[in-house]
């Protein structure tokens, strides 16, 4: 398992859009991806939406992201990827 943190710099934070491509991305991959955010005391799974959006995930908010699988590095990279383009 690797983890990594990520400050979310979207002005929206991770409303539905962003959501919907964190959990499309995530979904490509074969590994577990779990979403935990700083000060609330629940994990999401990464891959369902509606689990990502009941974190509350606002901008300046920090996240920390697991993925465990075959696929780990390559999981939690591509998701580096698409957090760091702020969603685009």
């Amino acid at each position: 398992m690797i983890t990594k943190k990520f400050v979310i710099k979207n002005e929206h934070g991770l409303h539905a859009r962003p959501a919907s491509l964190f959990c499309s991305m995530a979904s490509k991959f074969k590994s577990d991806i779990k979403v935990k955010r700083e000060g609330k005391n629940m994990e999401a799974n990464g891959k369902s939406v509606i689990s990502i959006l009941m974190l509350e995930i606002y901008p300046g908010s920090i996240i920390e992201i697991s993925a465990n699988g075959v696929d780990e590095v390559i999981t939690l990279n591509a998701i580096t990827a698409l957090i760091n383009s702020n969603f685009e």
